[in-house]
């Protein structure tokens, strides 16, 4: 396509070329136009990886597509990733986007690791479908959203599918920040920003059944 070869192009950590995607696009419906392939791949992702946001792991080896794929469960950034990469394999344009949130339900557990309720480098997609650039979301998978009982996020390939500020009456998401959106992953940013807002992550060693984090130190120069 011209004129976004960049935002189709393979990366180090977007590597769709790998062959443990081979096959991956078997099943989808040979008339399905580029539009319903987006939202069945967006859904796949969504919904295929447990999101879990207690076992984050920096290193640039673990955030490969590739690798991602062999898991079963992710956190925002890998399903990003994730999704970013497929959707140039089968010719859709993409971009990583990156934000700032303070999500308001079901984050006790995990704001007493972070120590601050904002959640830095929250991952979202951003896909040229039909002339025009489109976010989504790949989150939070059905099953944690009905123990957390938010609506699953929808997108239909046509209009931005970010995360709802309220969930009935209830707060439920906010943006404080939007770093932009990147033809790949910018990972010595994400590590700078998360030491930047999350110090003790970087000072002690944090690696249990119950909550993990892993860096490389060299991104942090």
């Amino acid at each position: 396509m011209k004129g976004f070869e960049e935002f189709l192009a393979p990366t180090s950590f977007l590597d769709f070329n790998a062959t443990i995607f081979d096959g991956f696009f078997e099943n989808v419906p040979e008339h399905f136009n580029s539009k319903e392939i987006a939202v069945w791949l967006y859904n796949r992702i969504r919904d295929g990886f447990i999101y879990d946001p207690y076992h984050l792991d920096l290193k640039s080896e673990s955030l490969k597509a590739s690798f991602i794929y062999t898991k079963n469960r992710a956190w925002c950034v890998e399903k990003s990733i994730l999704l970013a990469a497929l959707a140039r394999k089968i010719n859709i344009p993409s971009r990583l986007g990156f934000a700032i949130v303070t999500n308001h339900i079901g984050v006790d557990r995990l704001t007493t690791y972070l120590k601050r309720p904002e959640i830095v480098f929250h991952g979202f997609v951003s896909l040229y479908i039909e002339g025009k650039w489109v976010k989504c979301t790949p989150a939070f998978d059905q099953r944690i959203c009905r123990i957390s009982q938010v609506t699953p996020l929808e997108f239909d390939g046509e209009n931005d599918s970010l995360f709802q500020a309220f969930e009935g009456v209830s707060k439920f998401m906010e943006y404080n920040h939007f770093y932009g959106e990147f033809q790949d992953l910018p990972i010595q940013l994400m590590h700078l920003e998360m030491k930047k807002y999350y110090p003790h992550l970087f000072e002690i060693q944090y690696d249990s059944r119950a909550f993990s984090f892993k860096y490389d130190s060299n991104y942090l120069l």
